[in-house]
């Protein structure tokens, strides 16, 4: 006997699942267009070529590869003989190929959004599949910080308007943690790993960390520094008295605090520093954004945060992840790779993007219980009966009439006692049940239910469309 349930790491959604989806995607979309973002779909399969290499050494042993089709398999070519395309891993990638190949059909600033499924080879945990679904924003062309100021803007409107009121947008740069690689005499060939293992850092503790760099090989005296910096030690007003220091209430002055700060403890090296050097510069990225941010909603919710790390390699700048108090990881990040697009031909093309999860939105949701209480109901407002098989033509009609009035109805399929009839209404929801039985046929009238009160109302037909169907009591 075949096996019922779906492949591990993926889902079947029934009704219900499939209206709160719709319900948060509707939002994201409306969001997302009301800041000037385009649509755009890519296909789920993309060549190999094109995804490997941009992931990271981690993200390339999660990808779904495909074995070659209707041709003989060559086992002495190693990878290359077995597979040529590969289920798309994520967003981003295909965008710069799309970007890259329709250059010039596409505007100078170009701003997309992009819903839909991606295929990732993970251990499946909560909030976490093999198939889900990544809802994009990105902007294409210009390396100005109002792009990344307008895209937290955009996700915090959109959290605001499904109800979140708790989540940190946490922020970082790609540069300023090359900085204090830098300074912390990381090797530059080690750094990618390093970066993937810091990117762990709320799941497994300083401690895991520690443990996986020096798995790499990293000296337990670099490991010490780099740790130090990116965990916020160099904010202890007085370390002989290891007493933290007391920051600002205020999210945004807070903010340019901490940046202060972490710019003072970049003043110990030589000004000729790399490390140094890539320090200031990021650190006055940052502070450009959290300055454009300062007179709109969202700076209530950014948090710069030195130990942000986002494990994919493609990130050059800005990086973006939040946040919620009940749920290890994050319902979505993204951040600035203007050297993405670069690798699809000779032209280097500023990028910014950024993603929200929608499964993990949904899980937390779903939790805390912050879907509107219609969604749980029925697809259909009304539900018309079937006397027996010679009215149910009649039962047809006085449906196409409820659509005509705007109502979503429901005709019950066959011929069946009344009875039955009410019970599948309130066995899927259905608000209204619409007879039409022997006296009604004869009279030219329609009796209304109320299945939420059992209430019964009698009117012609000629007045139905009129009928209050979506009355809350």
């Amino acid at each position: 006997m075949s096996k019922t349930q779906p492949a591990r790491g993926m889902r079947d959604f029934l009704p219900a699942d499939v209206r709160k989806r719709n319900y948060v995607i509707n939002i994201i979309r409306e969001v997302y267009e009301s800041y000037g973002f385009e649509p755009l779909e890519t296909p789920a399969v993309e060549n190999l070529e094109t995804l490997t290499g941009k992931y990271g050494e981690e993200g390339g042993q999660l990808m779904f590869k495909i074995l070659r089709r209707g041709e003989s398999l060559d086992l002495t070519a190693g990878e290359r003989g077995l597979t040529d395309l590969a289920l798309r891993y994520d967003l981003t990638v295909p965008l710069a190929r799309v970007v890259a190949n329709y250059r010039n059909e596409l505007p100078r600033f170009f701003k997309r959004y992009q819903i839909q499924p991606v295929w990732r080879a993970d251990r499946p945990a909560r909030g976490r599949f093999r198939e889900f679904y990544q809802c994009d924003v990105d902007a294409i062309g210009s390396g100005s910080m109002l792009v990344e100021a307008e895209q937290i803007a955009a996700v915090a409107e959109i959290l605001n308007r499904l109800g979140f009121k708790d989540f940190t947008i946490r922020i970082n740069d790609r540069e300023l943690l090359d900085a204090m690689m830098e300074v912390s005499s990381i090797d530059k060939a080690m750094r990618p790993q390093v970066l993937g293992a810091i990117d762990k850092l709320d799941k497994i503790g300083v401690e895991g960390v520690t443990k996986e760099l020096l798995g790499l090989g990293i000296p337990e005296g670099n490991i010490e520094h780099i740790l130090f910096k990116i965990t916020n030690k160099d904010f202890l007003a007085d370390p002989g008295q290891n007493e933290i220091h007391k920051f600002s209430a205020d999210r945004f002055t807070a903010n340019n605090q901490m940046l202060d700060f972490f710019r003072e403890s970049f003043k110990v090296y030589p000004d000729e520093n790399p490390g140094k050097i890539l320090a200031g510069k990021a650190i006055e990225r940052l502070r450009e954004i959290i300055s454009l941010t300062g007179n709109l909603s969202c700076k209530d919710y950014i948090k710069f945060d030195p130990s942000l790390a986002r494990g994919l390699s493609y990130y050059t700048g800005a990086i973006f992840e939040i946040n919620v108090p009940d749920l290890a990881g994050s319902l979505g990040g993204g951040g600035r790779y203007d050297g993405l697009i670069g690798m699809f031909g000779k032209e280097q093309i500023p990028a910014c993007g950024f993603s929200l999860g929608l499964e993990r939105i949904l899980v937390v949701m779903d939790e805390r219980g912050m879907f509107p209480p219609e969604l749980r109901s029925s697809s259909a407002d009304v539900l018309v009966t079937v006397w027996n098989a010679e009215t149910a033509g009649e039962s047809l009609r006085l449906a196409g009439e409820l659509r005509q009035a705007g109502l979503r109805v429901l005709v019950y399929p066959e011929p069946d006692k009344f009875g039955k009839q009410f019970k599948y209404a309130a066995a899927v929801g259905v608000r209204f049940v619409a007879v039409l039985g022997e006296s009604e046929l004869a009279d030219n009238t329609v009796t209304i239910k109320n299945m939420a009160t059992g209430e019964q109302q009698t009117v012609g037909r000629s007045r139905i469309s009129d009928f209050g169907f979506r009355i809350v009591d």
